[in-house]
């Protein structure tokens, strides 16, 4: 009991030396981490779209070309990125462009640095995911799209992604909740996020354990929030449980209730 005692004691003093650190830290977390999902997305959306174009081999031969150049350099960039880990695209990012670039390309905001490493690592995830999604739906959905005159793009954006959106709505969520824990990577380039503070408190009061308590309960309950509310999201999604059926048809009038004009003769057979 003592030992536990303790620590709550210890708890206590970080929070009230550094409590408005470990709060900033943890909006800091929570808006990279959102702000990166979402762009994450945009670039996941464009990829996946870009790699379900369809073409054929009587297609014009620059649009056979561009297609397939497309779709090598989104593999390459998936590969690249997703088989990497982000500190070191993070340390690549914010350090290593100056050099390729003679420093004609560096970053004057860590944020900056930050959002983009975030975002992009994201996007690679993102892209297979929406590519899995749209190949998911059944060819059926496609081809009645196109006997009712609709183009590629109207059914991409009327049909297919509508239900892709909702087939891969778990993903997005749980590459947001990925998002939330790996940002602590960021401090490798100086980004004030959640981890970032556990590191500085850690180096002033040696309070080790008691700040990593402190960081394990502050991002379990940032991952928590976020689950229930994608299983909110995806219940509203999903719309009601259950269905009426419908017993009559509302197009057609039931039998013996036609009307007919003052003074028609109508011929019964």
């Amino acid at each position: 009991m003592g030992i536990f005692q303790q620590l709550i004691s210890d708890i206590g003093k970080l929070l009230s030396r550094y409590g408005g650190a470990y709060l900033n830290g943890i909006l800091n977390t929570l808006l990279l981490a959102l702000s990166a999902t979402l762009i994450g997305c945009l670039i996941g959306f464009l990829c996946g779209i870009l790699q379900t174009i369809p073409y054929q081999k009587n297609d014009p031969f620059l649009k056979r070309f561009f297609l397939k150049l497309i779709r090598a350099i989104i593999r390459i960039y998936v590969e690249v990125f997703r088989g990497t880990p982000m500190v070191l695209q993070a340390v690549f990012i914010y350090y290593g462009l100056p050099y390729f670039t003679n420093s004609a390309i560096r970053f004057t905001s860590v944020w900056a640095a930050s959002l983009l490493v975030v975002s992009i690592n994201t996007g690679a995830y993102m892209a297979e995911s929406v590519r899995g999604g749209i190949i998911s739906i059944d060819p059926g959905q496609t081809e009645g799209a196109k006997a009712i005159g609709m183009t590629h793009f109207q059914t991409m954006l009327h049909v297919i992604l509508p239900q892709a959106l909702r087939n891969i709505m778990p993903q997005i969520g749980n590459n947001y909740i990925i998002n939330v824990k790996d940002t602590s990577v960021m401090f490798i380039i100086s980004f004030t996020e959640f981890f970032a503070v556990h590191r500085a408190a850690v180096g002033a009061t040696y309070l080790y354990f008691p700040s990593a308590t402190v960081e394990m309960i502050g991002y379990l309950c940032m991952t928590l929030l976020a689950s229930f509310l994608l299983r909110l999201m995806e219940k509203k999604m999903d719309g009601k449980s259950s269905y009426e059926l419908i017993n009559q048809d509302q197009l057609v009038m039931t039998a013996g209730t036609y009307n007919y004009p003052a003074g028609q003769n109508v011929e019964r057979r």
